[in-house]
């Protein structure tokens, strides 16, 4: 699968996130004091706390649109860095025409990174463009950003076919000296495994084009356990195995958001938030980062 070069993405997005990006909120255990090892002795590993959480374009379970009901959800997860899935930029009416992604980093006072699965022209009467996908919470500095490609089954087209399209998104934050790539995803949602199984190995093609700690989160829409999603499992571990069942949201029977990390990443604890602001629970993860400081 062709995608466009590193540099010219960077440049491309460049002006959009620095626009997004919103001053940080308080300190959090990703985000304090960085104090160089003495000499001979290795770097402590940095502590980072991460999350993933479908919000249902800000709906909740009783599928009513209430974006401050989705922002003090995220709020009380108190991660430093967090993928959202579902998220609505002038989408419609189901959402009020809101720029979610914008709305949810100025409220929580975070950095932000919106990466479109779809970018419709403008809904009757309105000048913005219609856009849906995913989107990168951080509260830590933010040195890139991309949408990558990966083969989708389009939802807005009769007669779909799998194709490459935009929705992967991959954010490069530093945390304590050391960058860590975190990627949001959002897997197809239909019974047919297969195209799950091409996205799979388009995403790992992706992180092997990086290097240090990797963090790959995201809604799977299927279980760790399943088939199509082996692959993933060698380069990557599953970070909350025991964490519980996400969906649906009032009585979950699947774990289908997950975060997954690569060697570099060891996990110190996790958790499902029992939480009703979405279809979903969101999913936290407390790691700790090894090696590849800037």
């Amino acid at each position: 699968m062709t995608r466009p070069s590193r540099t010219s993405a960077r440049r491309i997005l460049a002006a959009a996130l620095c626009a997004a990006a919103l001053t940080l909120g308080a300190a959090s255990p990703g985000v304090a004091a960085h104090r160089s090892p003495a000499p001979g002795h290795p770097a402590p590993p940095v502590p980072l706390r991460v999350a993933t959480y479908n919000i249902h374009a800000g709906a909740g379970e009783d599928d009513v649109f209430d974006l401050d009901r989705t922002a003090r959800a995220i709020r009380d997860l108190d991660a430093d860095v967090i993928g959202l899935q579902e998220v609505d930029v002038h989408w419609g009416e189901r959402s009020g025409f809101t720029d979610e992604a914008r709305e949810l980093a100025r409220r929580l006072r975070m950095h932000v990174f919106f990466a479109p699965v779809y970018d419709l022209p403008p809904a009757a009467g309105h000048t913005q463009r219609q856009r849906f996908g995913v989107a990168v919470l951080s509260r830590l500095p933010v040195v890139g950003a991309e949408n990558h490609e990966i083969t989708r089954l389009s939802t807005q087209s009769p007669d779909p076919v799998p194709a490459p399209a935009p929705g992967f998104a991959e954010v490069t934050v530093r945390a304590r000296g050391t960058l860590v790539h975190v990627y949001a995803t959002h897997l197809d949602y239909r019974p047919d495994p297969s195209v799950r199984r091409t996205q799979v190995d388009d995403m790992l093609n992706v992180l092997a084009e990086d290097h240090g700690p990797k963090i790959l989160v995201g809604d799977f829409n299927a279980e760790p356990g399943a088939p199509e999603l082996a692959k993933l499992w060698g380069p990557l571990s599953d970070a909350a195995p025991d964490a519980g069942d996400t969906y649906p949201v009032l009585a979950p029977v699947k774990r289908i958001d997950v975060i997954a990390v690569s060697p570099e990443v060891a996990v110190s604890g996790a958790r499902t938030a029992d939480t009703a602001a979405s279809d979903h629970r969101p999913v936290v993860a407390d790691v700790l980062l090894r090696g590849h400081a800037s």
